[in-house]
């Protein structure tokens, strides 16, 4: 017999395996073994197998409370599983599925062009996958691609994992995941914050047949590369998800289910990456994803405790400050503090101006030098003293040096992480670590300098590439909106009559129409 703290998969056998036809249902009345309204009970329950969240003709029995206790087959291991899961988590499962062959034939519309997005809302499909197939969509994600790409962090698997995070938390996962999973059907997977695939482990069977469609370790299953799936698109939203079968973008991944939740810093809040159960039917369920968002607050608490009991690796381990330029929002400054936790805090425009030129110039600028790089017209000297006086204690513990003014720790930041991955032929890489233009409201001229410098480079060396995975990636971004030549690359170099092509040409004819 099971008790509390057997992990769910044990209890999903044990259920499945024990699963017979209830007496007292509410829909057929009472009965026995021989009588019409019996056999009218095992006929249902092997035509209508139940779902997660439903209620099956047999009287199993998912989030609702209207049978008797005595009707039910419950194993305390379910009992326990009962509490964790809420009724809003259940209730949300209830006929939110959409049957599979009702899924592929929209899916096929879809792809094919016959409908266009707006098809999607008139059908059963949950919002947050239409979404997704949107978002594939427009990306050129080809539904039958044979197998996720292998990203470029491929070749440094290794060092992404001594140095990743998630590492640390591995003994916590594989307790209350993988040592379960291994004679289940279950495959469970550890991912980058980019997509890239760290840890694949489970069941050998399961593994065996994950590995046809690339579900390996350093392959990118980011829903920019692979389409609709849980641990890219749960990564894409920044919120736990479920996908099941069909609603996966590409055909390859519509024999699986999966279930992903993603996992965040405790210290800064950032987003390290997920954990991810794939494998049938059984793991969308609402057990299952209330096992995957436990085993995901299990890791962070652990990564907080290891950052409260070790604070002195936890400090060495990590760069001290790093700043944050690139992209739309709001420029972030983040540092350590004396204890060890990492802290964030919003840098102001002028401020964001002169860290950036700061880090680009170790040696130091004078304060007229600093003066003329932020405003080469109506700066004064007293201004430039001002604001670094400001500046000081908003950086602190940062020191800032004086005569010439110059950052007196190491400061990362992720421009110089862009020119690094560059420098190194890690274009891929480049462009993950790159979310946008550097600081697109600045006016400073020598920042302007820096954007114009960083843009050209990145696109220049995907460009060199040939690689259409990293063309496509580069024009998603705002700057590759309006890249005429490198959409042209990408219809040129799509196969004929493919999604990929479609979408370059469509996306060419409204350039065009923008020039006339």
């Amino acid at each position: 017999m099971f008790t509390a703290a057997r992990p769910f998969w044990a209890f999903t056998r044990f259920l499945y395996a024990k699963r017979k036809p209830m007496i007292n249902h509410p829909r057929f009345g009472p009965a026995g073994p021989g009588s019409r309204s019996y056999e009218r009970r095992v006929h249902a329950c092997r035509e209508f197998p139940y779902g997660a969240g439903q209620e099956d003709y047999c009287g199993h029995e998912r989030g609702r409370s209207g049978l008797e206790a005595r009707d039910r087959e419950v194993s305390p291991v379910q009992g326990a599983w009962s509490r964790v899961v809420s009724s809003k988590a259940l209730d949300a499962h209830a006929s939110a599925w959409s049957p599979p062959t009702a899924l592929r034939a929209v899916h096929e519309l879809f792809v094919a062009g016959e409908v266009d997005s707006t098809y999607l809302d008139s059908t059963s499909i949950r919002p947050v996958v239409a979404e997704s197939w949107r978002r594939s969509l427009a990306k050129g994600v080809d539904p039958d691609w044979e197998g996720a790409e292998s990203s470029a962090a491929t070749l440094r698997l290794a060092r992404m994992r001594d140095t990743h995070p998630l590492a640390s938390a591995l003994p916590v996962i594989r307790r209350l995941l993988v040592d379960d999973a291994r004679d289940s059907g279950v495959v469970v997977a550890i991912t980058a914050a980019d997509g890239t695939l760290l840890w694949v482990e489970g069941d050998p069977e399961a593994l065996r047949k994950a590995e046809a469609m690339n579900f390996v370790p350093g392959a990118d299953w980011s829903e920019r590369r692979v389409g609709t799936n849980a641990p890219g698109t749960a990564l894409a939203l920044d919120r736990e998800l479920q996908i099941r079968s069909s609603e996966h973008f590409s055909r390859v991944a519509q024999r699986w289910s999966c279930t992903a939740a993603p996992v965040h810093d405790p210290g800064t809040g950032d987003l390290i990456g997920a954990i991810d159960l794939t494998g049938g039917v059984e793991v969308a369920s609402a057990q299952a994803l209330a096992l995957v968002r436990a085993t995901a607050v299990a890791v962070e608490n652990h990564l907080a405790l290891l950052r409260l009991t070790k604070p002195s690796a936890a400090v060495g381990d990590q760069v001290n400050a790093r700043l944050r330029v690139l992209g739309a929002g709001r420029p972030r400054w983040q540092f350590t503090d004396e204890r060890g936790n990492r802290r964030t805090s919003s840098l102001t425009p002028r401020h964001a101006d002169i860290l950036v030129l700061l880090t680009q110039h170790p040696e130091g600028l004078s304060a007229d030098h600093l003066a003329m790089m932020l405003d080469d017209k109506d700066l004064d000297v007293v201004t430039v003293r001002a604001e670094m006086s400001r500046l000081r204690r908003v950086i602190k513990p940062v020191a800032v040096g004086s005569r010439p003014y110059r950052l007196l720790e190491p400061v990362d930041s992720d421009v110089n992480q862009v020119f690094d991955e560059l420098r190194a032929g890690r274009v891929a890489a480049a462009l993950d670590v790159y979310t946008g233009a550097l600081l697109p409201q600045s006016m400073s001229p020598a920042v302007a300098r820096l954007r114009t410098e960083l843009s050209t480079s990145l696109r220049t060396a995907v460009i060199a590439t040939g690689d259409l995975a990293v063309l496509r990636h580069w024009l998603e971004l705002p700057e590759g909106q309006d890249d005429r030549d490198g959409w042209r690359l990408l219809h040129d170099g799509a196969g004929a009559g493919s999604v990929g092509q479609a979408r370059a040409r469509g996306h060419l004819a409204g350039l065009d129409m923008d020039l006339a």
